[in-house]
């Protein structure tokens, strides 16, 4: 029988693949990018680094068949906060309720959830003088707007701050994270907590609204801290049940003061009369290039999103084709990739935007879910060894350079990657090892721009050996897109 292979750290894991280096990369090697930020750019930021001077990168091409990811996106409606992710002011950050009665008729998208929904939010706290440093609270508000009671369950959920819950930390690239202790940015320790089926216990299981009821669902503060300059962030995902329609909010107010000056809690009503009477924060985030330009613009804004998105799970059975019901390795050192969070400049020559569609959104925010954040992405990969001898195959997530095709069958990347994280989050692996075993393993994955990535399992398959590998990940908010899985045949 043969032996099984473990799944190692980086540090003693083989390549890949072999690499063909093929060019220098000129230009200034970019500043340290550690903030976390979930905006994806076309334009790679700048400035001075205090690493020691590195060579500039060399680009390497990995030959690969770039094919689209089998499946589409459900039809589960999120409630999606992330405009703007800078908040330096109290209002709305986004509102579905009807806007009839309402100060700010442009804050209100007249949307009401029922069934299955998810709420994703996403914001930052700064303080740049002491006076700036009061306590930012993030209010979530429900209400069901019938005149019979309705049933809100929240199925999975988690919100973490960056400071103290989730510091952006230094981490290998590949760690075993089997309890879910491993992570870096409050978007990564969010994302894996849901992955686990996890409540955290500040949500009940269940909340009954009454007939016309308003509840607040979150009322959590962002805190900016008091030496400043300082920011924090807060990272939230809800998968909810309703038996009825309702209208949900997310707004921002610093925190009122007691009597002695000290801060309190907001109150239901003052978090109803910032609905009523408020208007949307300010300032905005930068508009969106319009989706027929984004392809020619010299430089391309995707912007933010601040609305309603169609889809939380993207569910894919990867096959040899639509008919079949398995997918045949490739040949000895050949290798197929399928895309992950796909874009409108970033298809990776898939032919393949995966962007989930906005159904809501303000104007001056993002056309499409650009990112696919706090979206769960579940693998079904039926491996088949047709041939007539052993193969080991190897399945790996990388980051190539964004491009919208490839040339010659190939994906590129840098060696060394960019000194910029554009992934950090956990992915779930389930399969059956060389000895037969079933295995179930987490693996918090770290990657840089460019980054070719190395296998996160290594099967060796005997001649007409089936296996099943799963590979599940919800896109952390922490993460810059697009990303690729790769199923390759090891010479």
């Amino acid at each position: 029988m043969p032996l099984a292979v473990p799944i190692a750290p980086v540090s003693v894991l083989a390549s890949a693949a072999p690499s063909v280096r093929v060019a220098q990369a000129g230009g200034e090697r970019p500043a340290n990018d550690r903030s976390g930020s979930s905006l994806p750019s076309d334009s790679p930021g700048s400035g001075l680094s205090d690493d020691p001077p590195q060579r500039p990168p060399s680009v390497i091409r990995y030959p690969t068949e770039m094919r689209p990811l089998p499946g589409s996106l459900d039809a589960v409606p999120v409630f999606n906060s992330n405009s703007p992710e800078l908040v330096l002011s109290e209002g709305i950050l986004l509102s579905t309720f009807p806007s009839i009665g309402r100060h700010d008729f442009r804050a209100h998208l007249d949307h009401a959830f029922e069934g299955r929904f998810d709420i994703f939010s996403h914001h930052i706290s700064r303080a740049r003088t002491e006076a700036e440093t009061r306590s930012l609270f993030q209010g979530i508000i429900v209400e069901n707007p019938t005149d019979r009671p309705v049933r809100l369950e929240v199925l999975q959920g988690a919100s973490f701050l960056t400071r103290p819950d989730a510091l952006f930390l230094e981490l290998p690239d590949y760690v075993d994270n089997p309890l879910g202790t491993v992570f870096s940015g409050p978007g990564s320790r969010t994302v894996d907590r849901v992955l686990r089926g996890r409540r955290q216990s500040n949500w009940p299981a269940l909340t009954v609204l009454e007939p016309y009821e308003s509840r607040m669902l979150m009322n959590l503060p962002i805190p900016a801290g008091t030496v400043v300059p300082t920011s924090n962030g807060r990272s939230t995902l809800l998968r909810l049940f309703s038996d009825g329609p309702v209208y949900v909010a997310s707004l921002a107010m610093f925190a009122p003061n007691n009597a002695d000056g000290s801060e309190r809690i907001p109150t239901l009503e003052e978090w109803r009369g910032l609905l009523d009477r408020g208007l949307l924060v300010e300032p905005r985030d930068l508009p969106p290039t319009p989706l027929a330009e984004i392809e020619t613009a010299p430089r391309a804004i995707y912007s933010r999103v601040a609305g309603v998105s169609i889809g939380s799970r993207w569910e894919a059975l990867i096959t040899d084709n639509a008919d079949a019901d398995r997918l045949t390795v490739p040949a000895p050192g050949e290798a197929i990739s399928y895309g992950i969070s796909t874009l409108h400049r970033g298809r990776l020559g898939s032919g393949q935007v995966q962007s989930a569609e906005m159904v809501r959104r303000y104007d001056d925010t993002a056309v499409a879910f650009h990112g696919n954040y706090g979206v769960e992405y579940a693998l079904s990969i039926p491996l088949l060894n047709s041939s007539e001898r052993w193969r080991e195959v190897t399945i790996a997530i990388q980051t190539p350079i964004k491009e919208n095709t490839i040339n010659n069958g190939a994906l590129n990347f840098f060696d060394p990657p960019e000194d910029r994280i554009f992934f950090r989050g956990t992915v779930r692996l389930r399969y059956n090892n060389d000895r037969g075993r079933p295995v179930t393993r987490y693996v918090h994955l770290v990657q840089r721009r460019g980054q070719l990535g190395e296998p996160l399992v290594i099967l060796r398959m005997p001649p007409g050996d089936l296996r099943l590998v799963e590979l599940d990940l919800i896109y952390p908010p922490d993460a810059t897109p697009p990303q690729v899985v790769s199923i390759r045949t090891e010479n």
